[in-house]
């Protein structure tokens, strides 16, 4: 063998063994760095709590088509007032508006929308014989619920949206449906219309837990665990379980530091679980609305069984 090739041959290992050497951050660095210059799109999701806590979390998803790759981008966690110098609100509000133009959707955790009778300024005969679509539609589910069931169940289009109704008896798990302005979901409500009129973005609503019993069908996890990812016992182990099923199978790339804290902060959990239901909507992966559906009411974004 001639000099020359044994010089070429070393130089190859020594590049070879250089490469294999780099950390896995390093590699994440370089990997991120090839994705910098390409196309991307993004999705935020927004877990609220009460006004005056610390809980609302921030999730920010990146999607890159070409490579077809997706990232936990930036996850904000704790999202807390300054008082006097500026409300969680205020917080918030900067966050999300510095991806105003940027983001495909913004997927919030709670309704965006009230009531039908809740904002209706016309002259009210009562809902037993009102003619709105909405109220129609009630009557008409309800009548159907009551062939069926006893006692014989009503309903207060003034607190309920016809989406939460339908959600509570369609789905093939029952689970627990707050109204929009029931007592749970009151004050989260009146936060997320405060929120959401500020913001120029397609604005969307997830339950997580439909989305994690959902996406839980998919990734084979064990349904007693997607039904305790909230639990303040079982909660921790169910959502490391759910989030290496994911990283496993869909190929999601989330850094180790947002990994612990999505397991430890079930608010960050479900942020994240926001945005990446926004993710699935955009590439029509979520259940459409059903066919008989009043038009004007809200729809929650969902995934469908077989995506």
């Amino acid at each position: 063998m001639s000099k020359s090739r044994v010089q070429s041959a070393r130089r190859k290992t020594r590049r070879s063994t250089q490469k294999s050497q780099l950390s896995a951050k390093e590699q994440d660095q370089l990997e991120q760095s090839k994705l910098a210059t390409t196309k991307l799109n993004r999705f935020l999701g927004l877990s609220l709590s009460g006004g005056k806590s610390d809980k609302a979390c921030v999730a920010v998803v990146e999607y890159y088509p070409e490579h077809n790759k997706i990232f936990l981008a930036r996850l904000f966690d704790k999202i807390k007032s300054e008082v006097p110098v500026a409300s969680a609100d205020l917080k918030i509000f900067e966050i999300l508006s510095q991806y105003e133009g940027e983001a495909e959707s913004l997927a919030f955790d709670v309704p965006l929308t009230t009531p039908k009778c809740f904002s209706c300024q016309l002259k009210c005969p009562g809902f037993e014989v009102c003619p709105e679509s909405e109220i129609k539609w009630f009557r008409n589910f309800y009548e159907k619920i009551n062939l069926k069931k006893k006692p014989k169940r009503s309903f207060t289009p003034y607190t309920q949206r016809c989406v939460e109704t339908y959600l509570g008896v369609e789905l093939e798990e029952k689970l627990e449906i707050h109204h929009a302005l029931g007592s749970n979901l009151a004050p989260l409500t009146a936060r997320a219309h405060y929120l959401s009129r500020r913001l120029k973005m397609k604005k969307i609503e997830v339950i997580p837990r439909l989305s994690i019993w959902r996406m839980g069908q998919k990734l084979r996890v064990n349904k007693s665990q997607l039904r305790s990812s909230k639990h303040s016992v079982s909660g921790e182990e169910a959502r490391r379980v759910f989030l290496n099923a994911l990283t496993e199978r869909e190929g999601i790339f989330i850094y180790q530091q947002d990994f612990k804290m999505m397991v430890e902060n079930n608010h960050a959990f479900e942020a994240f679980i926001c945005a990446y239901t926004g993710f699935l909507s955009h590439r029509r992966c979520t259940e459409p609305r059903p066919l008989q559906f009043p038009k004007e009411e809200a729809w929650i974004e969902f995934p469908r069984l077989d995506y």
